[in-house]
């Protein structure tokens, strides 16, 4: 076990490398079989030891950014986390007891991802598989059946590659031959890749205006930090004036662009009013907004320059202990920091696209992206735009820019749309439907990225199969289970039975002996003579 233990953690920690900074994807399906190699021969009860060791190798490592909240938030977080990998590994040990097992645990493990992606209170989507191949080949398959689809081919080539290794002779032969015939189908969205068609064209700014500060603390002088964002609008208003940056059809701020409610402070609705006259078209303002004196609202506020406030997004997947505290009254006596979480703030519901500036735009912010239905509801509904807003500034010093910006990629190429990101103090960027990077700023400047990009009404696949590939993950887990369980007692029964046979051949045998004679098998020892 402790051999096991050993190679399961160093399997967890090979597959954080697939992730930002270090970007290595090819470790990945070594990674899965080392999970799969590490818990497969054990029983139930025993498998979750070595699952749970892969599991806190690879979620320490991915998420050693949350220590910038505090070490232990990321020892929580990350615990948690691991544990769903301890699950998985005893559910490996059952699957792997049927001569399917590579199709079952591949399952097992896309489904174990869905599962963490959304619970409890609201689950922690990061590490999911998909989102270490946005420059790899594999990632044109993500129009094609999504970011689940993807996960489930990369756990497939794992468990695959883990049969490799443990058959021999023919066996063998098979399990590389069907591990080639994966990789051929992962390749074939390379010749036949799925191609945008924008039937019109927007202009569109992100503006970045930094945070005042070290920038890793949005309320250290959250006004200015909104004075930043009019700022760089209305220098970019100017620009647009003397005729050297292009007009744009609105502007997009980001999260937290003002922390304080703007319906009820004067200065931040002045300043706001301020910036959306100067540059003449509506501003997507990213605010804090009072939703009475428990609970607060994060939106995306379509902000008019003549009629002011109008459409609004609302995050729909606030952060669990930092924007709300779940059970507020029992995890506050437990840990008394919490009380600087003063209010909750509660999830949006909307899952139709924003209108702005005549154009149906899907918005999310911050942690939304990592989440499969915020885009897919509103993508399904007619969004031909993908706008982000986001607010890293207590990330960024750390890794989790890059982490988050990735997976940003892939719902880029996930849903066949432009995104358009704005963030406090990075990463700003404009990402076409392939998944690459059109235009950026660096992190800790303030930047107004203009760009025109394509509006495509067109839904890939992968969003019109939504969440039932997840579904269908639960569906074959549970499948496998079944048929693992049935084969293990079968295989004990027939077991049992032959045991018995063994010992009535053994009872007949001394009884056909003669008298007093045991049967020495098939010769005598010195001095006696060998029964007949």
């Amino acid at each position: 076990m402790l051999l096991r233990v050993v190679f399961a953690v160093v399997s967890g920690v090979a597959l954080s490398l697939a992730f930002e900074p270090v970007a290595a994807p090819i470790l990945i399906p070594f990674a899965v079989a080392g999970f799969v190699l590490s818990c497969r021969g054990l029983r139930l009860r025993s498998g979750w030891v070595p699952g749970l060791a892969f599991g806190i190798g690879f979620q320490f490592v991915l998420i050693v950014w949350m220590r910038a909240v505090g070490t232990d938030a990321w020892l929580a977080l990350a615990t948690a986390e691991a544990a769903f990998l301890g699950v998985l590994g005893s559910l490996t040990a059952v699957l792997t007891r049927h001569r399917l097992w590579p199709l079952w645990v591949a399952a097992a493990w896309t489904a174990v991802e869905v599962w963490r992606s959304g619970w409890p209170f609201s689950g922690m989507p990061w590490g999911r598989l998909a989102f270490a191949v946005i420059d790899t080949p594999v990632a044109r398959a993500l129009p094609w059946i999504g970011g689940v689809g993807v996960s489930f081919v990369l756990a497939l080539s794992g468990t695959l590659l883990a049969w490799l290794v443990v058959s021999r002779g023919r066996e063998r032969l098979l399990a590389g031959g069907l591990l080639a015939a994966l990789v051929l189908v992962a390749l074939v969205p390379v010749a036949a890749p799925w191609r945008a068609t924008p039937e019109s064209s927007i202009t569109v700014a992100a503006i970045q205006g930094d945070v005042p500060g070290d920038g890793d603390d949005i309320l250290y002088d959250f006004r200015q930090v909104t004075q930043n964002q009019v700022d760089v609008t209305s220098q970019l208003a100017a620009e647009v004036a003397a005729g050297t940056r292009p007009e744009p059809d609105f502007v997009l701020w980001p999260e937290n662009s003002t922390a304080i409610d703007p319906f009820r402070d004067a200065q931040t609705n002045s300043a706001i009013w301020a910036a959306s006259q100067a540059i003449g078209v509506p501003i997507v303002v990213g605010a804090i907004v009072d939703a009475g004196p428990d609970h607060v609202l994060n939106q995306g506020i379509v902000w008019d320059p003549v009629t002011g406030a109008g459409e609004r997004y609302t995050k729909r997947h606030p952060v669990p202990f930092g924007e709300y505290i779940p059970a507020r009254e029992f995890f506050s006596r437990q840990f008394g920091r919490l009380a600087i979480v003063a209010r909750d703030m509660e999830s949006g519901t909307r899952r139709t696209p924003l209108q702005v500036a005549g154009v149906p735009v899907a918005d999310a912010i911050c942690f939304d992206i990592a989440y499969d239905d915020v885009l897919y509801d509103q993508v399904k509904r007619g969004a031909q735009l993908v706008t982000v807003q986001t607010s890293n500034a207590t990330f960024i010093h750390t890794d989790q820019i890059e982490q988050q910006f990735a997976i940003t990629r892939v719902r880029a190429m996930e849903t066949g749309r432009t995104v358009v990101v704005a963030s406090t103090n990075g990463v700003s960027g404009v990402i076409a439907p392939d998944g690459s990077v059109v235009a950026s700023a660096a992190p800790r400047t303030q930047a107004a990225l203009v760009a025109t990009v394509g509006l495509d009404s067109s839904i890939t696949p992968a969003v019109r199969i939504g969440p039932w590939t997840g579904r269908l993950m639960l569906a074959l887990t549970v499948v496998g289970l079944v048929l693992s369980i049935r084969s293990s007692r079968v295989s004990y029964g027939a077991g049992r039975r032959q045991a018995a046979g063994d010992r009535a051949g053994a009872s007949l045998a001394v009884a056909a002996s003669p008298a007093g004679v045991e049967p020495l098998g098939d010769e005598a020892a010195p001095g006696e003579e060998r029964p007949r």
